[in-house]
């Protein structure tokens, strides 16, 4: 470690290279995992948010939520510890008063009982009491400016509803949800509110302890599936973390790449140094761990240099920028950035060992 140190300490413009290409190849994995991360949370926050087990839809909807319809006496089929009513409908909303496409906001309307464990906690406002008045996600809040007390025009329909309160973490299909009534979300989707047991609802969330076996459904119409396998059949969400992820995989690899050539050619330009190291009764051995701990330096630093540039970074991004940091994948990345740098110059420790001193001498 000390000759690894040493020599980087006295060839610095070249090391530095290396560092800067390290540099740049972790800043743009971590921001590609920041990216993807965030763009899935917009997905999924809102079901997370429930903590349940598994949702049943009917048979024909194809684990589209959009396009599952049960009636109340069907949902009533459905056993379970806990279960808690949901319709869904998405919708596009602007603030009362304004116009233009700027003003336009897709949104999903959850239509729920607020006696139920659907209902979210409320951190700004109060709860909604009508089926006129909805708690929204505070991205709204955020990025499109609404406020408490803001009335939202629904397209398609003369339905109105009042901004009552605000919840955090619930984003459905990278679209902010408006919670309101279940009587609320029929007006919004069928234009009629329909208590009776032909009333319509979307889908029927369940928890059991884990055990979604054992929930019955005595109806041949409808299906449960766990939350996992739902969120993954969620249109474009499994495609979008497929993607991320192989992007992700390559880079770690070309960064190993990468870094395994500079080694590799710095290791060639020292063969004669090596050589007379060797001569000296310097063993290969310890020029070999030199060179590893001299990859490990490099890719600690130009890793740690591209992570605090990706945090700084993300201070400043605006909020429409779907970007979420998770602890647990910045981890496991740097560890791999840094182990796959050090399988890189591997291939430079063979070449140390292979060093005749007579030859590299001349």
């Amino acid at each position: 470690m000390f000759l690894a140190w040493k020599e980087i300490k006295h060839s610095k413009t070249r090391f530095a290279l290396i560092i800067g290409v390290m540099l740049l190849v972790s800043y743009l994995v971590y921001f590609l995992i920041g990216l993807s991360y965030g763009l899935a949370q917009a997905n999924r926050t809102a079901i997370d948010k429930w903590e349940a087990d598994g949702i049943v839809l009917t048979d024909e909807s194809n684990t589209n939520i959009g396009m599952s319809m049960m009636t109340f006496e069907e949902a009533k089929k459905v056993e379970g510890k806990e279960t808690a009513l949901l319709g869904q409908a998405p919708n596009v909303v602007r603030k009362s008063g304004e116009t233009g496409e700027e003003s336009k906001i897709n949104v999903s309307f959850f239509g729920i009982n607020d006696d139920e464990f659907l209902m979210p906690e409320v951190v700004e406002g109060k709860s909604f009491t009508s089926n006129d008045e909805v708690i929204a996600d505070i991205t709204l809040k955020e990025k499109e400016g609404i406020v408490l007390g803001d009335v939202l025009e629904l397209a398609g329909t003369d339905k109105k509803v009042e901004v009552v309160g605000f919840t955090e973490g619930a984003q459905f299909s990278v679209s902010p949800v408006l919670y309101t009534t279940i009587s609320g979300y029929q007006e919004i989707r069928f234009d009629a509110i329909d208590e009776s047991e032909n009333g319509r609802i979307s889908a029927v969330i369940v928890r059991n302890n884990g055990e979604l076996e054992t929930v019955t459904e005595k109806s041949e119409d409808l299906v449960a599936y766990p939350i996992a396998e739902y969120i993954n059949k969620i249109p474009g969400y499994n495609a979008q973390v497929l993607t991320f992820g192989l992007m992700i995989g390559f880079l770690v690899v070309i960064a190993a790449i990468v870094i395994g050539i500079f080694i590799y050619v710095l290791t060639l330009q020292k063969t004669s140094l090596f050589g007379v190291m060797k001569a000296q009764g310097i063993s290969s051995g310890y020029i070999s761990r030199s060179v590893l701990a001299q990859t490990f330096l490099l890719a600690v630093i130009g890793v740690g240099i591209g992570l605090v540039l990706t945090i700084l970074t993300s201070l400043v991004l605006p909020p429409a920028v779907p970007y979420s940091t998770n602890i647990m994948f910045i981890a496991a990345i740097t560890f791999l950035l840094i182990v796959f740098a050090v399988l890189g110059a591997l291939f430079s420790v063979r070449t140390v060992v292979k060093i005749d001193p007579l030859e590299a001498i001349g």
